[in-house]
Protein backbone atom coordinates (compact mmCIF):
# COMPACT_ATOMS: atom_id res chain seq x y z
CA UNK A 1 0.00 0.00 0.00
CA UNK A 2 1.97 3.02 -1.05
CA UNK A 3 1.69 5.90 1.55
CA UNK A 4 2.34 9.60 0.37
CA UNK A 5 3.67 11.13 3.73
CA UNK A 6 2.21 14.89 4.85
CA UNK A 7 5.42 16.75 4.91
CA UNK A 8 4.59 16.86 8.65
CA UNK A 9 5.34 13.07 8.97
CA UNK A 10 8.51 13.07 6.42
CA UNK A 11 11.11 11.91 7.55
CA UNK A 12 9.74 11.61 10.93
CA UNK A 13 10.63 8.09 12.70
CA UNK A 14 6.80 7.44 13.24
CA UNK A 15 6.23 8.41 9.60
CA UNK A 16 8.51 6.20 8.32
CA UNK A 17 8.11 3.42 10.37
CA UNK A 18 4.68 3.24 9.35
CA UNK A 19 5.05 3.93 5.61
CA UNK A 20 7.64 1.03 6.17
CA UNK A 21 4.53 -1.18 7.51
CA UNK A 22 2.41 0.09 5.44
CA UNK A 23 4.35 -0.79 2.19
CA UNK A 24 3.30 -4.54 3.31
CA UNK A 25 -0.30 -4.39 3.28
CA UNK A 26 -2.10 -5.46 0.09
CA UNK A 27 -6.14 -4.61 1.67
CA UNK A 28 -6.87 -8.57 0.72
CA UNK A 29 -9.27 -8.32 4.07
CA UNK A 30 -8.40 -11.81 5.22
CA UNK A 31 -7.16 -9.82 8.64
CA UNK A 32 -11.62 -8.79 9.07
CA UNK A 33 -12.33 -12.71 9.60
CA UNK A 34 -10.39 -12.78 12.30
CA UNK A 35 -10.86 -9.29 14.23
CA UNK A 36 -13.25 -9.63 17.57
CA UNK A 37 -14.88 -6.42 17.06
CA UNK A 38 -15.46 -6.47 13.38
CA UNK A 39 -16.82 -9.66 13.65
CA UNK A 40 -19.40 -7.68 16.91
CA UNK A 41 -19.97 -4.65 14.87
CA UNK A 42 -19.95 -5.41 11.28
CA UNK A 43 -18.09 -1.73 10.30
CA UNK A 44 -15.17 -2.01 8.10
CA UNK A 45 -13.54 0.87 10.03
CA UNK A 46 -13.79 -1.55 13.33
CA UNK A 47 -11.84 -4.11 11.60
CA UNK A 48 -7.69 -4.00 10.88
CA UNK A 49 -8.41 -2.66 7.03
CA UNK A 50 -10.14 -0.19 8.08
CA UNK A 51 -8.41 1.17 10.67
CA UNK A 52 -5.19 0.82 8.61
CA UNK A 53 -6.85 3.12 6.24
CA UNK A 54 -7.94 5.74 8.89
CA UNK A 55 -4.01 5.98 10.03
CA UNK A 56 -2.94 6.08 6.18
CA UNK A 57 -4.90 9.11 5.86
CA UNK A 58 -4.08 10.72 9.19
CA UNK A 59 -0.60 10.23 8.03
CA UNK A 60 -1.53 11.82 4.62
CA UNK A 61 -2.45 14.84 6.20
CA UNK A 62 -5.97 13.98 6.40
CA UNK A 63 -7.29 15.65 10.06
CA UNK A 64 -8.27 13.06 12.45
CA UNK A 65 -11.83 13.44 13.86
CA UNK A 66 -13.19 11.89 17.43
CA UNK A 67 -14.89 9.60 15.05
CA UNK A 68 -11.69 8.00 14.18
CA UNK A 69 -10.36 8.68 17.52
CA UNK A 70 -13.26 6.14 18.62
CA UNK A 71 -12.42 3.07 16.01
CA UNK A 72 -8.73 2.89 16.82
CA UNK A 73 -9.73 2.76 21.09
CA UNK A 74 -11.88 -0.14 19.59
CA UNK A 75 -9.24 -2.26 18.54
CA UNK A 76 -8.48 -4.59 21.59
CA UNK A 77 -5.03 -5.17 20.41
CA UNK A 78 -5.09 -8.99 20.28
CA UNK A 79 -2.86 -8.88 17.11
CA UNK A 80 -4.67 -11.66 15.57
CA UNK A 81 -4.94 -9.80 12.42
CA UNK A 82 -1.37 -10.71 12.50
CA UNK A 83 -1.50 -14.25 12.74
CA UNK A 84 -3.64 -14.03 9.99
CA UNK A 85 -1.95 -11.17 7.61
CA UNK A 86 -0.05 -13.32 4.54
CA UNK A 87 2.19 -10.17 4.42
CA UNK A 88 3.17 -9.80 7.97
CA UNK A 89 2.03 -6.49 8.54
CA UNK A 90 2.78 -5.25 11.79
CA UNK A 91 -0.84 -4.23 12.89
CA UNK A 92 0.36 -3.53 16.35
CA UNK A 93 2.98 -1.50 15.81
CA UNK A 94 1.04 0.90 13.07
CA UNK A 95 -1.60 0.88 15.56
CA UNK A 96 0.62 2.40 18.39
CA UNK A 97 1.85 5.10 16.22
CA UNK A 98 -1.55 6.10 14.50
CA UNK A 99 -3.21 6.33 18.52
CA UNK A 100 -0.37 8.26 19.07
CA UNK A 101 -0.68 10.81 16.39
CA UNK A 102 -4.58 10.92 16.38
CA UNK A 103 -4.41 11.47 20.19
CA UNK A 104 -1.77 14.73 19.56
CA UNK A 105 -5.03 15.73 17.40
CA UNK A 106 -7.95 15.08 19.07
CA UNK A 107 -8.94 16.05 22.42
CA UNK A 108 -11.08 13.21 24.40
CA UNK A 109 -14.11 14.50 26.69
CA UNK A 110 -12.61 15.33 30.10
CA UNK A 111 -14.73 12.23 31.50
CA UNK A 112 -13.00 9.74 29.34
CA UNK A 113 -9.43 11.38 29.98
CA UNK A 114 -9.57 11.50 33.39
CA UNK A 115 -9.98 7.59 33.63
CA UNK A 116 -7.43 7.17 30.96
CA UNK A 117 -5.50 8.99 33.55
CA UNK A 118 -6.43 7.36 36.44
CA UNK A 119 -5.32 4.09 35.32
CA UNK A 120 -2.22 5.09 33.88
CA UNK A 121 -1.03 6.47 37.00
CA UNK A 122 -3.21 3.93 39.44
CA UNK A 123 -2.11 0.26 37.73
CA UNK A 124 1.33 0.74 37.99
CA UNK A 125 1.52 2.40 41.20
CA UNK A 126 2.60 1.16 44.46
CA UNK A 127 -0.57 2.80 45.68
CA UNK A 128 -2.52 -0.42 44.07
CA UNK A 129 -1.84 -2.77 46.29
CA UNK A 130 -2.98 -0.96 49.58
CA UNK A 131 -6.07 0.19 47.33
CA UNK A 132 -6.82 -3.50 45.96
CA UNK A 133 -6.44 -4.67 49.62
CA UNK A 134 -9.23 -1.89 50.95
CA UNK A 135 -11.41 -3.15 47.87
CA UNK A 136 -11.08 -6.82 48.71
CA UNK A 137 -11.98 -5.72 52.58
CA UNK A 138 -15.53 -4.38 51.37
CA UNK A 139 -16.07 -6.39 48.55
CA UNK A 140 -19.10 -8.29 49.74
CA UNK A 141 -20.90 -4.45 49.94
CA UNK A 142 -18.99 -3.17 46.70
CA UNK A 143 -21.55 -3.36 43.29
CA UNK A 144 -21.80 -6.26 41.01
CA UNK A 145 -19.94 -4.76 38.68
CA UNK A 146 -17.08 -3.44 40.77
CA UNK A 147 -16.77 -7.01 42.45
CA UNK A 148 -15.68 -7.97 38.91
CA UNK A 149 -13.03 -6.31 39.20
CA UNK A 150 -12.01 -7.03 42.46
CA UNK A 151 -11.27 -10.51 43.09
CA UNK A 152 -11.48 -12.13 46.29
CA UNK A 153 -8.26 -12.16 48.77
CA UNK A 154 -6.01 -14.90 47.96
CA UNK A 155 -3.94 -17.56 49.94
CA UNK A 156 -0.40 -16.81 48.27
CA UNK A 157 1.40 -19.53 50.01
CA UNK A 158 5.17 -19.50 51.33
CA UNK A 159 8.05 -18.58 48.95
CA UNK A 160 10.94 -21.25 48.75
CA UNK A 161 13.83 -20.87 50.65
CA UNK A 162 16.23 -23.00 48.99
CA UNK A 163 19.21 -21.65 46.93
CA UNK A 164 20.18 -23.44 43.88
CA UNK A 165 23.16 -22.87 41.17
CA UNK A 166 20.72 -22.60 38.26
CA UNK A 167 18.61 -19.58 38.61
CA UNK A 168 16.07 -17.00 36.63
CA UNK A 169 14.51 -13.45 36.88
CA UNK A 170 10.46 -13.26 37.48
CA UNK A 171 8.72 -10.16 36.78
CA UNK A 172 6.48 -9.46 39.94
CA UNK A 173 4.44 -7.46 37.80
CA UNK A 174 2.10 -4.09 39.14
CA UNK A 175 -1.09 -4.88 39.66
CA UNK A 176 -0.08 -9.25 39.75
CA UNK A 177 0.83 -9.56 43.37
CA UNK A 178 -2.03 -7.49 44.28
CA UNK A 179 -4.62 -9.04 42.62
CA UNK A 180 -3.42 -12.52 42.37
CA UNK A 181 -0.34 -13.31 44.39
CA UNK A 182 -0.34 -16.92 44.24
CA UNK A 183 0.71 -17.04 40.67
CA UNK A 184 4.45 -15.72 41.59
CA UNK A 185 4.40 -17.91 44.25
CA UNK A 186 3.32 -20.71 42.68
CA UNK A 187 5.94 -20.50 39.50
CA UNK A 188 8.62 -20.46 42.16
CA UNK A 189 7.45 -23.11 43.73
CA UNK A 190 7.38 -25.37 40.58
CA UNK A 191 10.73 -23.82 39.68
CA UNK A 192 12.09 -24.78 42.88
CA UNK A 193 10.67 -28.34 42.18
CA UNK A 194 12.77 -28.66 39.21
CA UNK A 195 16.09 -27.65 41.00
CA UNK A 196 15.84 -24.03 39.57
CA UNK A 197 15.86 -20.55 41.72
CA UNK A 198 13.27 -17.75 41.14
CA UNK A 199 14.92 -14.21 41.91
CA UNK A 200 12.58 -11.19 42.11
CA UNK A 201 15.18 -7.97 41.46
CA UNK A 202 14.63 -5.01 43.28
CA UNK A 203 13.69 -2.02 41.18
CA UNK A 204 11.36 -3.55 38.67
CA UNK A 205 7.97 -3.00 38.39
CA UNK A 206 5.42 -2.98 35.78
CA UNK A 207 7.14 -3.90 32.42
CA UNK A 208 5.55 -0.68 30.67
CA UNK A 209 2.55 -2.01 28.62
CA UNK A 210 -0.31 0.13 30.71
CA UNK A 211 1.52 3.21 29.97
CA UNK A 212 2.64 2.88 26.74
CA UNK A 213 -1.08 1.24 25.52
CA UNK A 214 -2.84 3.98 27.18
CA UNK A 215 -0.32 6.68 24.98
CA UNK A 216 2.20 7.87 27.74
CA UNK A 217 4.58 6.04 25.28
CA UNK A 218 7.02 7.99 27.06
CA UNK A 219 6.42 7.18 30.56
CA UNK A 220 6.30 3.67 29.58
CA UNK A 221 9.69 3.48 28.07
CA UNK A 222 10.78 5.00 31.03
CA UNK A 223 9.45 1.70 33.25
CA UNK A 224 11.37 -0.60 30.56
CA UNK A 225 14.38 1.30 31.02
CA UNK A 226 14.21 0.95 34.97
CA UNK A 227 13.37 -2.64 34.52
CA UNK A 228 16.51 -2.84 32.44
CA UNK A 229 18.56 -1.37 34.90
CA UNK A 230 16.94 -3.57 37.68
CA UNK A 231 17.72 -6.60 35.74
CA UNK A 232 21.01 -5.62 34.62
CA UNK A 233 23.44 -6.72 37.28
CA UNK A 234 21.73 -9.78 37.17
CA UNK A 235 22.04 -11.30 34.16
CA UNK A 236 25.72 -12.83 34.80
CA UNK A 237 23.77 -15.10 37.12
CA UNK A 238 20.63 -15.94 35.35
CA UNK A 239 19.48 -18.38 32.57
CA UNK A 240 16.52 -16.49 31.51
CA UNK A 241 14.32 -13.42 32.25
CA UNK A 242 10.56 -15.49 32.94
CA UNK A 243 7.17 -14.14 32.38
CA UNK A 244 4.40 -15.74 34.05
CA UNK A 245 1.83 -13.37 32.49
CA UNK A 246 1.95 -13.13 28.96
CA UNK A 247 1.03 -9.68 28.62
CA UNK A 248 4.30 -8.63 30.17
CA UNK A 249 6.16 -10.94 28.54
CA UNK A 250 5.28 -9.90 24.68
CA UNK A 251 6.23 -6.17 25.97
CA UNK A 252 9.31 -7.17 27.49
CA UNK A 253 10.70 -9.23 24.15
CA UNK A 254 9.53 -6.05 22.31
CA UNK A 255 11.84 -3.67 24.48
CA UNK A 256 14.59 -4.32 22.20
CA UNK A 257 12.32 -2.40 19.15
CA UNK A 258 10.76 0.20 21.16
CA UNK A 259 14.12 1.56 22.78
CA UNK A 260 16.16 0.67 19.12
CA UNK A 261 16.55 4.31 19.05
CA UNK A 262 17.88 5.14 22.60
CA UNK A 263 21.84 5.01 22.43
CA UNK A 264 22.09 4.31 26.17
CA UNK A 265 19.52 1.52 26.24
CA UNK A 266 19.78 0.14 22.57
CA UNK A 267 21.93 -2.94 23.03
CA UNK A 268 20.69 -3.37 26.85
CA UNK A 269 17.17 -3.16 25.74
CA UNK A 270 17.95 -5.79 22.80
CA UNK A 271 19.51 -8.86 24.78
CA UNK A 272 16.92 -7.80 27.47
CA UNK A 273 14.30 -8.93 24.69
CA UNK A 274 16.66 -11.90 23.38
CA UNK A 275 16.46 -13.29 27.03
CA UNK A 276 12.85 -12.86 27.90
CA UNK A 277 10.99 -16.32 27.55
CA UNK A 278 7.71 -17.26 29.11
CA UNK A 279 7.37 -19.62 31.46
CA UNK A 280 5.12 -21.86 29.31
CA UNK A 281 8.82 -21.88 26.92
CA UNK A 282 10.39 -23.80 29.84
CA UNK A 283 7.68 -26.66 29.81
CA UNK A 284 9.43 -28.78 27.72
CA UNK A 285 11.96 -28.73 30.03
CA UNK A 286 10.42 -28.69 33.26
CA UNK A 287 8.09 -31.32 32.09
CA UNK A 288 10.90 -33.69 32.33
CA UNK A 289 12.22 -32.51 35.86
CA UNK A 290 8.56 -32.35 37.23
CA UNK A 291 7.40 -35.65 35.69
CA UNK A 292 7.98 -37.71 38.80
CA UNK A 293 6.71 -35.18 41.41
CA UNK A 294 3.44 -35.08 40.09
CA UNK A 295 0.90 -36.60 41.82
CA UNK A 296 -1.56 -38.38 39.87
CA UNK A 297 -4.29 -38.20 42.47
CA UNK A 298 -3.43 -34.53 42.32
CA UNK A 299 -3.76 -34.18 38.57
CA UNK A 300 -6.85 -36.00 38.73
CA UNK A 301 -8.09 -33.84 41.28
CA UNK A 302 -8.43 -30.93 38.95
CA UNK A 303 -10.67 -32.71 36.81
CA UNK A 304 -11.83 -31.18 33.36
CA UNK A 305 -9.14 -28.09 32.70
CA UNK A 306 -10.37 -26.10 29.80
CA UNK A 307 -7.01 -23.67 28.70
CA UNK A 308 -7.95 -21.02 26.87
CA UNK A 309 -4.57 -19.41 25.37
CA UNK A 310 -4.49 -15.60 25.56
CA UNK A 311 -4.01 -13.22 22.36
CA UNK A 312 -0.62 -12.24 23.81
CA UNK A 313 0.63 -15.89 24.03
CA UNK A 314 -1.10 -17.22 20.96
CA UNK A 315 -0.84 -14.32 18.29
CA UNK A 316 1.39 -11.63 20.30
CA UNK A 317 4.28 -14.18 20.98
CA UNK A 318 3.28 -16.92 18.37
CA UNK A 319 3.27 -19.69 21.35
CA UNK A 320 0.56 -21.93 20.56
CA UNK A 321 0.11 -25.93 21.90
CA UNK A 322 3.05 -25.98 24.59
CA UNK A 323 0.25 -25.33 28.10
CA UNK A 324 -1.92 -28.49 27.12
CA UNK A 325 0.66 -30.42 25.57
CA UNK A 326 2.97 -30.77 28.11
CA UNK A 327 0.37 -30.58 31.39
CA UNK A 328 -2.01 -33.62 29.14
CA UNK A 329 1.38 -35.29 29.11
CA UNK A 330 2.32 -34.29 33.05
CA UNK A 331 -1.63 -36.29 33.73
CA UNK A 332 -3.94 -33.79 33.51
CA UNK A 333 -7.51 -33.72 31.56
CA UNK A 334 -6.69 -30.46 29.96
CA UNK A 335 -8.29 -29.01 26.27
CA UNK A 336 -8.44 -26.24 24.39
CA UNK A 337 -12.01 -25.42 22.95
CA UNK A 338 -12.53 -26.02 19.14
CA UNK A 339 -14.57 -23.25 18.73
CA UNK A 340 -13.19 -19.87 18.60
CA UNK A 341 -9.92 -20.27 20.55
CA UNK A 342 -8.20 -17.14 18.74
CA UNK A 343 -10.27 -14.91 19.51
CA UNK A 344 -9.59 -12.55 22.69
CA UNK A 345 -11.93 -12.91 25.62
CA UNK A 346 -12.03 -8.85 25.85
CA UNK A 347 -10.02 -8.57 28.73
CA UNK A 348 -7.38 -6.96 26.92
CA UNK A 349 -5.75 -4.67 29.62
CA UNK A 350 -7.86 -1.79 30.17
CA UNK A 351 -10.02 -2.40 27.34
CA UNK A 352 -12.52 -3.34 29.86
CA UNK A 353 -12.70 -0.98 31.63
CA UNK A 354 -12.70 1.84 29.14
CA UNK A 355 -14.82 -0.40 26.76
CA UNK A 356 -17.10 -2.46 28.95
CA UNK A 357 -19.97 -3.61 26.64
CA UNK A 358 -17.84 -4.82 23.48
CA UNK A 359 -15.93 -6.47 26.42
CA UNK A 360 -18.67 -8.25 28.22
CA UNK A 361 -19.88 -9.46 24.94
CA UNK A 362 -16.91 -11.34 24.12
CA UNK A 363 -16.08 -12.68 27.26
CA UNK A 364 -19.81 -14.38 27.53
CA UNK A 365 -18.66 -15.35 23.60
CA UNK A 366 -16.00 -17.11 25.19
CA UNK A 367 -17.16 -18.41 27.92
CA UNK A 368 -19.80 -19.91 26.18
CA UNK A 369 -17.05 -21.75 23.91
CA UNK A 370 -14.57 -22.61 26.91
CA UNK A 371 -18.33 -23.94 29.13
CA UNK A 372 -18.70 -26.60 25.52
CA UNK A 373 -15.34 -27.50 25.41
CA UNK A 374 -16.15 -31.22 26.78
CA UNK A 375 -18.65 -33.53 25.88
CA UNK A 376 -19.41 -34.20 29.04
CA UNK A 377 -20.49 -31.24 30.23
CA UNK A 378 -18.98 -27.70 31.76
CA UNK A 379 -15.35 -27.94 32.77
CA UNK A 380 -14.45 -28.20 36.03
CA UNK A 381 -11.96 -25.75 36.18
CA UNK A 382 -10.37 -22.79 33.09
CA UNK A 383 -6.82 -21.78 33.31
CA UNK A 384 -5.34 -18.90 31.33
CA UNK A 385 -1.48 -17.43 30.96
CA UNK A 386 -2.17 -13.65 31.83
CA UNK A 387 -3.85 -12.45 35.01
CA UNK A 388 -5.80 -9.96 33.26
CA UNK A 389 -7.48 -12.74 31.59
CA UNK A 390 -8.38 -14.69 34.73
CA UNK A 391 -9.75 -11.95 36.40
CA UNK A 392 -11.84 -11.00 33.33
CA UNK A 393 -13.06 -14.58 32.98
CA UNK A 394 -13.72 -14.85 36.65
CA UNK A 395 -15.71 -11.94 36.59
CA UNK A 396 -18.30 -14.03 34.23
CA UNK A 397 -18.66 -17.34 35.91
CA UNK A 398 -18.70 -19.23 38.99
CA UNK A 399 -16.22 -21.76 37.72
CA UNK A 400 -12.60 -21.24 39.18
CA UNK A 401 -10.40 -19.58 36.55
CA UNK A 402 -6.66 -19.99 37.35
CA UNK A 403 -3.21 -19.97 36.17
CA UNK A 404 -2.16 -23.01 34.58
CA UNK A 405 0.75 -22.88 36.89
CA UNK A 406 -1.06 -22.66 39.69
CA UNK A 407 -2.81 -26.16 38.87
CA UNK A 408 0.36 -27.55 38.59
CA UNK A 409 2.22 -26.56 41.74
CA UNK A 410 -0.60 -27.83 43.41
CA UNK A 411 -0.05 -31.17 42.15
CA UNK A 412 3.59 -30.98 43.14
CA UNK A 413 2.69 -29.36 47.19
CA UNK A 414 2.65 -32.34 48.98
CA UNK A 415 5.95 -33.63 47.18
CA UNK A 416 8.03 -30.71 47.64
Amino acid sequence: MHTDLAPEFAGSADGEAAAAILRKCVHCGFCTATCPTYQLLGDELDGPRGRIYLIKAVLEGVAPSRKTQIHLDRCLTCRNCESTCPSGVNYGQLLDIGRKLVDARVKRPRGEGALRWALRQGLPSPLFAPAMRLGQTLRPLLPGVLQGKVPARQDAGPWPSAVHARKVLLLAGCVQPAMSPNINRASARVLDAAGIQSVIAPGAGCCGAVKFHLNDQDGGKNQMRANIDAWWPHLAQVEAILMNASGCGVMVKEYGHLLQDDPLYAAKAARISALTRDLSEWLPELSGLLADRVLPERAAQAGAIAFHPPCTLQHGQRLRGGVEQHLGRLGFNIRVTGVEAHLCCGSAGTYSVLNPGLSGELRARKLGHLNATFDTGKPDLIVSANIGCITHLQSGTTTPVRHWVEVLDQALHKAL
